[in-house]
């Protein structure tokens, strides 16, 4: 893309004025129309998924890691049951025993654990279910010009205020994306019958509060080269867990950091995602963030993805608007 800089730059602090676009053209030297056709192009070539909202664990309502170990005969048509299930949207292989690894999200726990009822009967086999207990880290922001996902913050609280029920239709508009138009949280107010100073305060307002992690553009990675991911999972002492899982989250390269919860046959509790071009880099960086960690002693697998499925954002309030609005 020869407007990278417009991905990579705007996927934190996107500007939330009435002209988003025409900010950001006037910081870039280009015009409101070149950005938002930059923008489009992007979007129908693949590598941007949209401009939008990343939510904080916990902000509107539960999510499930899980697993299969599927015989690979069979693991293209469970994979595919697996895309059809409402809520899962992240469903990876990758090279390990256990070899389909989804997201699955809903309002509670226990519609989950339904839906996955179902799916375990349908299917014929049983699946780890690995609940977060902690987050250290989430972001998914991309250095778009370097070899690796180099960002690193503080450790983030596992908490963060939950969206009010009463502003669920806006937050169903965040996980779909803004419209590329000059005045999009315009079109969002018009929706919502609401003026549009309140739409533009309610997305600062959960940004301030930590209920959104980021709002601007949300990439594409495999799209844009980085497909030598890498899921590391790490059996740590529970004591010593916080603290390794905050070292851990700071290192450069680690995406993602979380505390799950362990289960049968999987002992592990500590996770990182490491985003990559290169394998090689990719493992370089893993070493070097657990070293840092103080990990080196504590058991570990390093899983990287082989075969994207599905990746989508959570759909915590999407699914809720459009049954409201088939029952309407």
């Amino acid at each position: 893309m020869d407007d990278l800089d417009l991905l990579n730059r705007w996927q934190h602090g996107f500007p939330l004025v009435a002209q988003p676009f025409a900010q950001i053209a006037a910081q870039s030297g280009r015009s409101e129309a070149e950005v938002l056709a930059a923008y489009r192009d992007a979007q129908r070539a693949g590598v941007l998924s949209r401009i939008g909202g990343v939510w904080a664990a916990g902000a509107g309502g539960a999510a499930l890691l899980c697993a299969w170990a599927v015989p690979p005969e069979r693991l293209a048509d469970v994979a595919a049951v697996v895309d059809a299930v409402p809520g899962v949207n992240h469903n990876y292989e990758r090279e390990h025993r256990f070899n389909l690894w989804f997201v699955i999200t809903g309002r509670d726990a226990a519609t989950l654990h339904r839906r996955l009822d179902l799916l375990e009967s349908g299917v014929g086999l049983p699946a780890l279910r690995l609940p977060m207990q902690r987050v250290y880290r989430i972001d998914l922001g991309f250095d778009l010009e370097g070899a690796a996902a180099s960002t690193a913050s503080a450790p983030q609280a596992m908490a963060a205020p939950p969206v009010d029920p009463a502003d669920a239709p806006l937050a169903a508009l965040v996980e779909d994306g803004l419209p590329l138009v000059s005045q999009p949280f315009g079109v969002w107010a018009q929706a919502l019958g609401m003026p549009q100073a309140q739409v533009r305060q309610t997305l600062q307002r959960w940004l301030d509060r930590g209920t959104l992690r980021r709002f601007g553009v949300v990439v594409r990675h495999h799209e844009l080269g980085f497909d030598q991911n890498a899921m590391t999972v790490f059996d740590v002492p529970d004591g010593l867990v916080d603290a390794c899982g905050a070292a851990l989250a700071r290192q450069p390269g680690v995406t993602l950091c979380y505390r799950r919860a362990r289960a049968d046959g999987w002992p592990y509790n500590l996770y990182c995602m490491v985003h990559g071009r290169e394998r090689d880099a990719v493992r370089q960086l893993i070493a070097l963030a657990a070293h840092a960690a103080v990990l080196q002693a504590c058991a570990h697998e390093v899983l990287f993805s082989r075969r994207r499925f599905k990746q989508q954002g959570a759909s915590y309030f999407r699914d809720g608007a459009r049954e409201q609005a088939h029952a309407a």
